[in-house]
């Protein structure tokens, strides 16, 4: 199958329908276009997402399966509960978007985060800017220790990386934002594709049928628009009596 290539001066050129994406390499739909606002916001909402190496034209993806936390149903390992007991981390929203970016973007062996290139580090910065794009710091003794970001359309966050300096700063970050999108009744977490870290943590894989059927039911409904601020008992909150 010949991959479609999109027009990087027309950003309103529809994508091909995920069920057109390759089996191999499984979930590669088209390529080309550019990585404005309104391009991107379009792909999220088909269920689509950028991911390429630097010296790669754009690449656009919808996996199948599709992984998906969806956030009432988070596990809590119990080092992990012991970790939020000990109440050592700091968590906020939108405070230092940037940083956390260029720090998913630090290579690493296992993580995604490596395929971030300056053009989409540019690019969800303006999303953030435009209250799309959302943050969350985790601080220990005042220093960023780990995080995550991602895009928010309607009722669904799509979870683009996370980092960690500290061990479980990230999955800190997560228990967090799974906290807090209960509470404003977001209905799932996008995690593109399966690791076993996620997995652990009570992600599961879905079929894309199933997740574009999600979305479309939960993106159009009224979202939170940007900057967000967490709750102030998140972490005290959460479930840490022992499983």
């Amino acid at each position: 199958m010949r991959l479609p290539w999109l027009d990087p001066r027309d950003d309103s050129q529809p994508f091909p329908h995920p069920d057109r994406a390759l089996r191999d390499p499984q979930g590669l739909l088209a390529a080309g276009g550019c990585l404005s606002p309104r391009r991107l916001l379009r792909a999220y909402r088909l269920g689509i997402f950028p991911w390429y190496s630097p010296g790669q034209p754009i690449l656009w993806w919808s996996p199948d399966p599709r992984l998906v936390l969806f956030p009432e149903r988070i596990n809590l390992s119990r080092s992990l509960r012991k970790t939020l007991r000990k109440g050592a981390f700091e968590v906020s929203a939108d405070t230092d978007f940037a940083a956390v970016m260029a720090a998913c973007a630090a290579p690493r062996s296992t993580d995604r985060g490596t395929w971030i290139t300056p053009e989409m580090h540019r690019a969800y910065c303006r999303l953030h800017r435009l209250g799309h794009a959302h943050s969350l710091e985790v601080r220990h003794a005042g220093q960023l220790a780990g995080g995550l970001y991602g895009v928010a359309v309607g009722r669904v966050f799509y979870g683009e990386s996370m980092f960690s300096f500290l061990s479980d700063a990230s999955k800190v970050a997560l228990v967090a934002l799974a906290a807090q999108l209960r509470r404003w009744d977001f209905a799932l977490i996008d995690c593109q594709v399966r690791t076993e870290h996620l997995a652990r943590m009570g992600a599961v894989d879905i079929a894309r049928d199933v997740f574009l059927e999600l979305l479309q039911r939960y993106c159009a409904l009224p979202g939170r628009a940007g900057p967000w601020r967490l709750d102030g008992d998140l972490l005290a909150a959460a479930p840490v009596s022992p499983a």
